[in-house]
């Protein structure tokens, strides 16, 4: 293994970290955004507004991100974003304070602006070692999260009251704390800058973007990674409305939201060693599996038991189509062709999100909790069925070659 991986002090380490304090803060979001949405808007279905605002805002900053990223290097990008989100952090804690859901809203785009630039944590991480150890080390820079199923939860209870008759103000207040530790963590990450990338232009061809997204595995890469992801959001966005529409109080909430995000981070640790062991293939049909388990038990009942198996299947769901996903795009390009590649991914994936989470919302508000969970089923039949057409063409094409 690389001695990247062996270092405690490596970019992949420390990538780990910034995705744990990344996710701790969008786990504190996810668990309270929807709830402050609700009581600050006049209109109740807007709840879930400032959500998709942040989902919104990470998809529409994906391709910029490449792009600055593509010019000035990895590491002052990742820093001008924290310095974004701490911004996004003020706003937010203000909106609430002065009982204000457009400043609320608005700052949220900050912080989606911040995520936009966190989502290519994992590709960092790929793109530092070599393509034997690339699922590992994005398994482990995702494995990163555990902590934010300890910290992100626990912070937004512990948090909530902080701020005397501001609900969740002294919660988003504590996100400041979070943004400036990641800005601190990316001074040490030692990546190539911008230079890099012009040497690579000039000695690889890279390949016109239409030809990239014509492989079949780029194609099954997208479906899985946008409708995977989107089932996740769109089921656990409404999760905390539906608990507060059956009267569970916030702890509750927070503990189910804890082991949600357990569920899409632990695996992490030997998701990497399982597709290599099985492959991805069945990787990731396994996560599809598993959202399908999470549906079924939503639709048995409401008790926190219930909430609690569903949203845990439903973080190792998304573990192992997003990590799979992600792997699967990594072999479909060059090293020159990686920035344009990835953007368009992460784009196409965070408008997916993003409608999935505004949409949520409104579903739970005005159809109720089954109808949510019911609109879920036909996005992963369509990954099921993405993969077996994937496994098909792969089988055909290794057919071809011995004949």
């Amino acid at each position: 293994m690389p001695s990247l991986m062996k270092s405690p002090y490596g970019n992949v380490t420390l990538l780990a970290f910034c995705q744990a304090l990344m996710m701790s803060a969008m786990s504190l979001i996810t668990a309270t955004s929807a709830l402050v949405g609700y009581e600050l808007a006049a209109d109740k279905s807007y709840a879930t507004l400032p959500f998709a605002a942040v989902l919104i805002a990470t998809m529409l900053t994906s391709i910029p991100a490449a792009r600055l990223m593509q010019r000035i290097g990895r590491k002052p990008s990742f820093m001008i974003a924290s310095i974004i989100a701490m911004l996004g952090a003020v706003g937010t804690t203000l909106g609430i304070i002065q009982h204000d859901f457009w400043l609320f809203f608005s700052a949220s785009i900050l912080i989606g602006i911040f995520n936009g630039f966190g989502i290519y944590y994992r590709f960092t991480a790929a793109d530092t070692v070599d393509d034997q150890h690339k699922a590992r080390a994005i398994s482990y820079v995702m494995a990163g999260g555990v902590l934010a199923a300890i910290i992100g939860p626990n912070l937004a209870n512990h948090t909530q009251s902080l701020i005397a008759q501001a609900h969740f103000a002294g919660s988003y207040a504590s996100l400041m704390v979070v943004y400036l530790l990641s800005l601190c963590l990316c001074v040490f990450l030692k990546l190539p800058g911008q230079a890099s990338f012009f040497t690579e232009q000039a000695t690889q061809s890279a390949r016109p973007l239409k030809l990239i997204i014509r492989q079949p595995k780029f194609i099954v890469a997208v479906i899985c990674g946008m409708l995977g992801y989107g089932v996740m959001s769109f089921v656990m966005t409404a999760t905390p409305l539906a608990m507060h529409q059956h009267a569970y109080p916030f702890a509750d909430t927070a503990f189910v939201i804890q082991w949600h995000v357990l569920g899409m981070f632990a695996p992490s640790f030997v998701t990497g060693h399982l597709i290599r062991r099985f492959g991805l293939i069945t990787i990731m049909g396994v996560g599809a599996v598993f959202g399908i388990l999470c549906v079924a038990i939503n639709l048995s009942g409401t008790t926190t038991s219930h909430f609690l198996f569903a949203l845990l299947l439903l973080g190792v769901s998304w573990n192992f189509l997003f990590i799979g996903a992600t792997t699967l795009l990594t072999e479909t390009y060059a090293r020159a062709e990686r920035f344009k590649t990835q953007a368009l991914n992460d784009f196409i994936v965070f408008t997916t999100v993003a409608a999935a989470s505004l949409s949520a919302g409104a579903l739970q508000h005005r159809f109720g909790w089954q109808v949510v969970n019911y609109a879920a089923i036909p996005a992963l039949a369509i990954i099921l069925m993405s993969l077996l057409w994937l496994k098909l063409n792969n089988k055909a094409g290794a057919t071809a070659e011995l004949g």
